[in-house]
């Protein structure tokens, strides 16, 4: 009998992982929230020089504040004030020509800026200044975050195989808490860089551990659908963030709120079972028995376990060595995994960077933030829903093959559409978004079926890992368009067309058991659902 087997048997997907889904939610609403909080905590509103150096007099307080700006702010070609630079002296014969600024000397701000809070009340750039000559800064925030990230995705790999999936969760828990607060609470920028890399270092942990922790827990035939629902919860709650920064518009304020429900996590992480399949390949038999047995009584199957002792559950997984410490150099120590390993991080190497590449370069909707970010977030819904459909009926290698190419597809059509086509382009560009985020969520559930449970979480650490590096590359390339136009399209689509090909080299996992070991893998050894599900067939043996 193998582990699936048992999981069939006391219910594979009862009210036991209803509730610990429901529970993991809690957590993982904080993800979309804070990968995509600098959209708003880094928003810079429009702005101009403070000009109250200029004030030389009477004549001076006497203007109306818009009679103030004509004769201290220069005048861009869109009409608006120029932001970074003023007059050096007051041009009191603006208010008669405004159009006549030739060989008039302008300086750089003077003393600080002032910032239009009709929109926001305070952000990062308005809180340090972050404009001008120092806009590149504010734009570095989300690259540290995601370095935070980069890293937290190989720990928290290492922390969940070597100490148990539940312990390295509540390292996480804790982590991003302390440091999401702390981010809020920030006093100077240096302070907050470096709790902001830190939050994304535990961050990382939740997202990776909670989706391994499910698809453990969940049968063969319904693994598909839950790690879809599962990833819907990115979308929701996606929708919802621009909702709570419409009404939290002060930075600190929503870096905090999108924080708080990791309080509540924490607390119901009491409830979450640790992975039975990770117990047993870790010879934690007893603890093991204790969980099913627990899974049992909750989808009313505790006559099953009954009759299973908890000696009899080390043969369900062929343990390699119990006491073997698996890290990430066992990603490349056999052939097998060396080769999985290769093409799953070129995989999401691709995906990731070509997702954030789209993000970058879709044009406009034309309307405000919180509108624009609703509509993106939404796009992203027909794409979880067509990948249900597409994932059962074609499997999973055609799926995350065909989701990449049509991706890159749509990056290259885009660069023969003219720019005056602006509707045309958005709408070939949201098509893309919408492919290129249905191939990272088949990405997810693809990979945590690929690697065995031993190396489950170190596996998708690393590939979280490479992910994370294609997220940082993303906008370097974006900077390309200076050198030649369509040079960032044209990278961006042969990146989705190398990453569909890699793709396609990879095993079909649609209707198999999850391999325990790495002997599995070495050996392709992935067991058909369609296999007697009561008695071990001899090829398996």
């Amino acid at each position: 009998m193998k582990f699936e087997n048992v999981l069939a048997e006391v219910n594979g997907f009862g009210r036991f992982q209803v509730r610990m889904i429901i529970l993991l939610i809690i957590s993982r609403m904080t993800l979309p929230f804070h990968f995509l909080l600098n959209n708003f905590i880094a928003a810079i509103p429009s702005h101009h020089c403070d000009i109250s150096s200029l004030n030389d007099g009477d004549f001076f307080r006497n203007l109306s504040q818009a009679e103030r700006l004509v004769v201290s702010i220069p005048i861009q070609e869109d009409g608006t004030p120029n932001s970074c630079r003023m007059f050096a002296d007051p041009q009191y014969h603006l208010l008669l020509n405004s159009s006549n600024m030739t060989e008039i000397t302008t300086v750089p701000c003077q003393n600080g800026w002032v910032y239009d809070d009709t929109t926001f009340k305070s952000t990062l750039a308005t809180e340090w200044d972050l404009v001008c000559d120092k806009r590149r800064l504010n734009r570095a925030m989300a690259t540290i975050f995601f370095m935070g990230v980069m890293l937290g995705a190989a720990v928290s790999g290492y922390l969940s195989d070597r100490f148990g999936r539940k312990r390295a969760l509540l390292v996480s828990y804790v982590t991003t808490t302390l440091f999401g607060f702390a981010s809020a609470f920030s006093y100077n920028l240096t302070m907050f860089v470096v709790m902001r890399f830190f939050t994304g270092l535990g961050i990382s942990g939740i997202m990776i551990i909670s989706f391994a922790l499910c698809i453990e827990w969940v049968d063969i035939k319904h693994r598909t659908v839950v790690g879809i629902l599962l990833s819907l919860d990115w979308t929701v709650f996606l929708i919802l963030l621009p909702l709570v920064a419409y009404f939290l518009n002060d930075w600190r304020h929503l870096t905090a709120a999108v924080t708080t429900p990791l309080f509540l996590a924490m607390i119901s992480w009491w409830w979450l079972p640790e992975s039975a399949r990770w117990l047993i390949s870790n010879g934690k038999v007893n603890s093991a028995h204790f969980y099913l047995s627990k899974c049992a009584k909750v989808n009313s199957r505790e006559q099953f376990m009954v009759d299973i002792k908890p000696e009899n559950l080390s043969k369900v997984i062929l343990v390699e060595n119990e006491n073997k410490k698996y890290s990430c150099v066992d990603l490349v120590k056999t052939p097998g995994m060396r080769r999985l390993a290769l093409l799953t991080g070129v995989v999401w190497f691709g995906v990731a960077c070509t997702y954030y590449g789209i993000s970058l370069n879709i044009a406009g909707f034309g309307v405000n933030i919180y509108l624009t970010q609703f509509l993106y977030a939404a796009i992203e819904m027909p794409a979880k829903l067509l990948v249900v459909f597409f994932l059962v009926r074609i499997g999973r290698r055609l799926s995350q093959t065909a989701a990449i190419v049509l991706t890159g597809l749509c990056v290259f059509c885009n660069m023969f559409i003219p720019q005056e086509m602006r509707s045309c382009r958005t709408a070939v560009g949201a098509l893309g978004k919408m492919f290129a985020e249905a191939a990272f969520t088949i990405v997810y559930l693809y990979t945590a079926e690929l690697y065995p449970t031993v190396m489950r979480q170190n596996g998708l650490g690393y590939s979280s890992f490479m992910a994370r590096i294609g997220v940082s590359v993303s906008p370097l390339i974006s900077l390309l368009e200076e050198v030649w136009l369509p040079l960032p399209s044209t990278i961006f689509s042969l990146l989705a067309f190398a990453a569909g090909l890699t793709a396609s080299f990879l095993p079909e996992t649609q209707n198999m058991h999850l391999p325990e070991t790495i002997e599995d893998v070495e050996q392709t050894r992935y067991f058909s659902l369609f296999h007697n599900p009561h008695c071990t067939s001899k090829h398996s043996q």
